[in-house]
């Protein structure tokens, strides 16, 4: 199988085009090329395919093999990799992904693209859209592990979310926390935790332990939905640069929808042998 190797700001994908609709296990091929020692190594892989409502179709396959609704890295590099290899002609278009259709505005010079914008949509806090199974308030609340209190926000921004506020972001906390906070029972699906430290109104460094992958350099849909949770608590401004392991995104949160820029990259091509 043809592969693409692409990242966006550190987090890394493996893209496939299955323009052709193929039957194939991709949950199968995620497991197998995405391990680090044994594979090729990403956090997730992303299918091209043909859509019927947009203009091309996104699918994610976590690490591990199991489905993400979107991802905004992810899009990113999908993004540049549709336009760049001729599939997609236009420099704003429509994804289908399966958090609904995402409109993406492309910077281009010279045929290449350095910058992509994308829509994310409408963040929630309605908690069976989460879904979040607790009497408290998922936009303030707090809770204990490991002996420590942590304060917390949960939200839907195309998938399930959960801010920690800290003080200074630490990655052995940011693993061994955000695994427990993941797997807590008040999240059925599970949640990505996003681990933010507010520098300032217009500033902010995030790092994220993202369900079925692990710690990520960077995460796209988590990162917007720090920005709006900030906001709402009164941390930040709607405008926000994050600061992120591999570089910055900027996210504008309009209080309906929120809007993410930033870049993405091509690393390899080659060969996948599937045994």
């Amino acid at each position: 199988m043809f592969f693409t190797k692409m990242h966006g700001l550190g987090n890394d994908f493996i893209v496939f085009d299955n323009l052709l609709g193929i039957s194939i296990d991709w949950s199968l091929v995620a497991k197998k090329c995405c391990d680090r020692h044994l594979g090729i190594g990403a956090d997730g892989i992303l299918v091209v395919e043909k859509s019927d409502i947009s203009d091309i179709k996104m699918t994610i396959i976590n690490s591990d093999g199991s489905i993400a609704e979107m991802c905004g890295n992810g899009i990113r590099c999908f993004a540049k990799y549709v336009y760049e290899k001729g599939i997609v002609n236009k420099q704003i278009f429509n994804v289908e992904t399966l958090a609904g259709v995402k409109n993406v505005k492309l910077k281009v010079i010279n045929d290449i693209v350095f910058s992509v914008e994308v829509d994310m949509g409408i963040p929630s806090f309605v908690k069976n859209e989460i879904p979040f199974i607790a009497d408290f308030d998922n936009k303030n609340y707090n809770m204990r592990i490991n002996g420590k209190d942590y304060n917390l926000s949960t939200l839907l921004l195309g998938v399930p979310h959960t801010i920690v506020y800290v003080d200074r972001i630490d990655e052995k906390e940011v693993i061994e926390i955000g695994k427990i906070i993941e797997n807590n029972s008040i999240f059925p699906k599970k949640t990505n935790v996003n681990f933010v430290e507010v520098l300032d109104r217009k500033t902010i460094k995030v790092r994220t332990w993202e369900r079925g992958a692990g710690l990520t350099l960077a995460c796209g849909t988590g990162t917007c939905a720090s920005v709006v949770a900030c906001y709402i608590n009164g941390k930040t401004d709607k405008i926000v640069t994050a600061k992120l392991a591999a570089g910055d995104l900027k996210v504008v949160y309009y209080e309906e929808n929120v809007v993410m820029e930033g870049p993405a990259e091509f690393i390899c091509e080659g060969i996948l042998y599937l045994l």
